[in-house]
């Protein structure tokens, strides 16, 4: 069943609590790791924890949830990724062209998403089963502002809604289509190419 929106019964608020909640979320991550999301148990997550259940219901009301937090706190935490390197590209060159900025952010990209193949593989996997069309929307919308946050240094504000939408639409659609249909996949140099060629277009 997906949800409407991600269901957190509480948000933490002092360290503590957000280290429970990051504990829980890493377990799962790990366990993930040893097979599929539908095999993997609250009491396992909770025992790799090393808290209770109680514990867990204290934050989520079911798998589902903490599944749905976790994807989207790791796109969240890559488009972080992505606006810092593009503050630290403009730095350190102020007469980059826009060919040679979207070059540059296009191979960080695919380095970070290669970096984690095996995750932002379930990821994408599991955004398909878990995530709403709500939940999905407010995601993009996330990735589509940090483009447009990126690419702000070369593009008059009116061109500038458009292109981080098509941005999106290539790099989302490149990347994520080739890790679900070969989670295994290897031709990186090739995706990066193509997709570069592509935003040129």
């Amino acid at each position: 069943m997906k949800h409407s929106e991600i269901n957190v019964r509480r948000k933490p608020r002092q360290s503590r609590a957000k280290l429970t909640q990051e504990a829980l979320q890493e377990s799962f991550v790990r366990l993930l790791h040893e097979r599929p999301a539908d095999k993997i148990t609250i009491r396992e997550i909770t025992d790799l924890a090393g808290v209770g259940l109680g514990t867990f219901y204290e934050y989520f009301s079911k798998k589902e949830d903490l599944i749905a937090l976790t994807i989207h706190l790791h796109v969240k935490h890559n488009a972080e990724q992505m606006k810092t390197y593009a503050q630290s590209l403009m730095k350190l060159s102020t007469n980059l062209d826009l060919s040679a900025y979207v070059q540059h952010m296009i191979h960080f990209q695919i380095k970070q998403v290669k970096a984690q193949q095996f995750l932002w593989a379930q990821v994408f996997l599991l955004e398909r089963q878990i995530s709403s069309i709500e939940i999905y929307q407010k995601s993009y919308a996330m990735m589509v502002e940090m483009w447009r946050t990126i690419l702000t240094h070369f593009k008059a504000e009116i061109a500038l809604d458009r292109l981080a939408l098509n941005f999106q639409r290539v790099c989302y659609g490149f990347i994520s289509q080739s890790l679900l249909v070969t989670p295994e996949f290897a031709k990186w140099h090739d995706l990066e190419r193509d997709i570069i060629h592509m935003l040129r277009d």
